[in-house]
């Protein structure tokens, strides 16, 4: 029992080194994290409701895990194919692009989120 219970906090601080990893050497998930603490002050500031919070933090896990997954298939690609490969240069593009779909599709979550509190917003002021 007490081994099983080293094993899982072990494991714990195995996916915490990675997180602090990918966010070390990686630009792109520097900038996700710029974007998200955006979301979450203009969330403050908008008051957004339960159901929006969740949306975007379901919209944060999404683009995140993403990012880490494309790196580690980058990371495991340029390990077993140093030299130019067709294939290997296809599947980090394929993982790449699987990013850019997640960031699009929570950015079009973003905006249908904080477009008409902006817009009600600025109908108040004039």
């Amino acid at each position: 029992m007490r081994k099983t219970i080293n094993r899982r906090i072990k494991s714990f601080g195995f996916a915490w080194n990675g997180i602090k990893s990918v966010f070390k050497s990686e630009p792109n998930m520097k900038i996700h994290g710029v974007v998200a603490t955006l979301v979450i002050i203009c969330g403050i500031l908008f008051d957004i409701s339960i159901k929006e919070w969740l949306l975007c933090l379901l919209c944060f896990g999404f683009v995140i895990s993403m990012e880490m997954m494309n790196t580690a298939i980058e990371n495991i690609i340029d390990l077993v194919s140093p030299d130019h490969n067709y294939l290997a240069g296809k599947a980090k593009d394929v993982a790449a692009g699987a990013v850019l779909i997640s960031a699009i599709i929570s950015a079009i979550i973003g905006l249908i989120i904080f477009i008409p509190k902006g817009l009600n917003l600025l109908m108040s002021l004039t």
